[in-house]
């Protein structure tokens, strides 16, 4: 396949103005697209050393399978209506991709590498890159383009974020090794470094800052750069004052995710059950 001769045609077929009849072709392309996205040839973000930028003539590609689609019925023992270029994906053994019976849909056009469990009822949405012996747990959202490392625990009611529009808006990216405790919530981009823990039910997002008790320092977004937890944080759920004013007299506090430690041998021991629910 050719990456660059493809981008230029979604990019050709993207700028037709909204309204305006597409050629059948712009469907061939999209095809084309998400077949590379699910072999793993082409994703919606990309990672240039440190830095993880989104791929925007990838997300254009999907957005653009939206508007050649028509709506129409899919599926067996679970029945969905949806844009015909978007039905849940079909695997076989011979992927070595666990889907465990009971409710679990994994759309076109995302990547589930060899190794991966699914645990029903889980959802991973188009665009989505997880790597290999990753487990994303039951009731866990993967959203769309969200990029997931190897070895990956995403644990129960887990909520992994999209990020399909704007385009060049940067996904959310969980790297290697890293464990997403019950009812996390990871959104806007934000990134998880190799190795990190979060405690059940941290909430990361763009607007939320990270207070640091080990390093003494706070993580913020800024319009440039998204929210990074660094690698190793174990990250938990807290709680800051309001400092003045109403919500001080009524002794209000705020959300706070907080890094109580970076992750050590003991750490690494009490993750160490992951493997065997693998």
């Amino acid at each position: 396949m050719n990456v660059d001769e493809l981008s230029t045609r979604i990019e050709r077929y993207a700028g037709v103005p909204t309204g305006e009849p597409l050629p059948k072709e712009a469907g061939l392309a999209v095809e084309e697209l998400l077949d590379a996205l699910e072999r793993g040839e082409v994703r919606a973000a990309s990672c240039d050393g440190n830095d993880w930028r989104a791929v925007p003539w990838v997300k254009r590609g999907i957005l653009l399978g939206f508007r050649v689609g028509k709506l129409a019925e899919s599926g067996e023992t679970l029945h969905f209506v949806d844009k015909d270029t978007y039905p849940p994906r079909r695997f076989r053994a011979t992927d070595n991709v666990r889907i465990v019976p009971g409710g679990s849909s994994v759309r076109r056009g995302a990547f589930v590498a060899p190794g991966v469990v699914c645990m029903p009822p889980m959802y991973v949405n188009v665009g989505a890159h997880i790597g290999s012996g990753t487990m994303i747990d039951s009731h866990a959202l993967v959203g769309s383009c969200a990029q997931i490392g190897e070895r990956v625990h995403v644990s129960a009611a887990a909520q992994i974020g999209g990020v399909l529009e704007p385009v060049n808006a940067a996904p959310v990216v969980i790297e290697d090794d890293v464990l997403v405790g019950g009812n996390c919530g990871v959104y806007e981009g934000t990134i998880v470094r190799r190795g990190a823990v979060l405690a059940a039910g941290a909430v990361l997002t763009r607007g939320t800052p990270v207070f640091d008790l080990v390093r003494e320092t706070i993580y913020r977004a800024s319009p440039e750069r998204p929210l990074e937890i660094p690698e190793n944080a174990v990250v938990v759920p807290g709680a800051r004052a309001v400092a003045s004013g109403w919500g001080a007299a009524q002794h209000l506090s705020l959300h706070a995710p907080i890094i109580v430690k970076y992750r050590d041998e003991k750490t690494d021991l009490a993750t160490t059950l992951e493997s065997w629910l693998r």
